[in-house]
């Protein structure tokens, strides 16, 4: 064991809060197997070998957006090769297929259009909800609910946020994704994606989603040109307004926390190399042993690989996603927008590592099912304290 690591595992191992010092001591250690046999432990504490997937769909309503974020190779300008929208029969149309299918969720975000009205998306909401009334509806980044708020003359203050995300939620919405965090510092911001929100207005949406009873996700994007005491501070930032959600009793909070490794091919950062799969098993490993109240951990297997997925179950990640069909934001070794795992390989992944697959819905609910018909029986996990 690196020696440094000794006084943080006992932290670990008698279920104390680690500080930003030991993230950063963690995220400086070359012992990877410590930190993931750590990681592991807590994980085990919360589930078990209990890991969790998912029957899922990714639409992408539109790769059109207003900014041009430097580590972004999904976006286009309107007239760009490649560029494309939905129309609102379109989205409808891909997630009753999803149902069709047996998927339980649909995630859906985009770029920030610049012309699609605020109704686009409440109709889009709503022509979901009545085709498919079952399935759960995952969508908008915080980024996305910013820039709704601006094109409804609602502002981006906290009551145009509110009045956004409730009018959402009225229409249909289920829960918030993650995405858009990048990493919480205004330097990394400045750089690689200026004119995107800051961390305040990140935040300050998930937590007003949360005060309105909705669950949302959190993300880091990593490998870029952040540094490991920016990476420590983001951590801190989401631990904090987690904290805020479980002291103040809200009926919404977050789920999981998802790693994103930088994927450099295509963007404007290409020059860079990105993350190796080490920093990315210790990503996740310090992910569950900083967000101490965060239940979930998720390897997003797109991003990650389903391989290295699998040895991520050991360093702390109860959850790979799920199906996920169509994904068109990053393409890993060239891969196509149609990239997609069937129920029994996720399974076997799960199994081949050494843990037990668990259908879930997006709220950690058990899954019963008969082929495409489903329902969700109970929760999934119990918390640590």
């Amino acid at each position: 064991m690196d020696a440094e690591l000794a006084p943080i595992a006992d932290k670990v191992l008698a279920g104390q809060r680690l500080s930003a010092d030991d993230g950063l001591t963690l995220l400086r250690s070359r012992d990877v197997w410590t930190i993931g046999e750590l990681a592991d432990h807590v994980r085990r504490k919360w589930h078990g070998t209990a890991t969790y997937y998912n029957i899922n769909r990714h639409i992408n309503y539109s790769n059109i957006c207003a900014l041009s974020c430097k580590f972004c190779a999904f976006y286009r300008k309107k007239g760009d090769d490649g560029a494309y929208e939905y129309s609102v029969d379109d989205v409808v149309k891909q997630a009753c297929e999803a149902a069709e299918g047996g998927a339980t969720e649909v995630h859906i975000v985009g770029g920030l259009h610049p012309w699609l009205p605020f109704d686009y998306y409440t109709d889009m909401l709503r022509g979901i909800r009545a085709a498919a009334p079952q399935l759960h509806i995952k969508a908008f980044t915080a980024v996305e609910i910013v820039h709704l708020a601006r094109i409804s003359k609602r502002g981006g203050n906290a009551a145009g946020i509110r009045s956004i995300l409730a009018d959402l939620k009225d229409a249909g919405l289920g829960s918030l994704p993650g995405g858009g965090a990048e990493v919480f510092d205004d330097r990394v911001h400045d750089e690689a994606f200026k004119g995107k929100i800051r961390s305040d207005q990140w935040l300050d949406v998930h937590k007003a989603a949360h005060e309105l009873g909705l669950m949302t996700n959190a993300t880091i994007l990593y490998g870029h040109i952040e540094s490991l005491e920016d990476r420590v501070h983001h951590f801190e930032l989401l631990r904090q307004a987690q904290d805020e959600a479980i002291e103040r009793g809200h009926a919404g909070r977050f789920q999981t926390v998802i790693p994103l490794p930088f994927i450099p091919d295509d963007s404007e950062l290409e020059h860079l190399y990105g993350p190796t799969g080490l920093d990315d098993l210790k990503m996740l490993a310090v992910s569950r042993l900083m967000l101490d109240n965060f239940a979930h951990v998720k390897a997003f297997w797109i991003m990650q690989t389903i391989e290295l997925s699998q040895t991520a179950l050991h360093f702390g990640v109860d959850d790979v996603d799920g199906t996920v069909v169509w994904y068109d934001i990053t393409k890993v070794g060239g891969a196509s927008t149609h990239q997609e795992l069937g129920v029994k390989e996720l399974r076997h992944a799960i199994v081949e590592a050494g843990f037990d697959p668990i259908e879930r819905d997006t709220l950690y609910r058990h899954v019963e099912r008969d082929g495409a018909q489903w329902r969700a029986v109970e929760p999934a996990a119990v918390g640590a304290t």
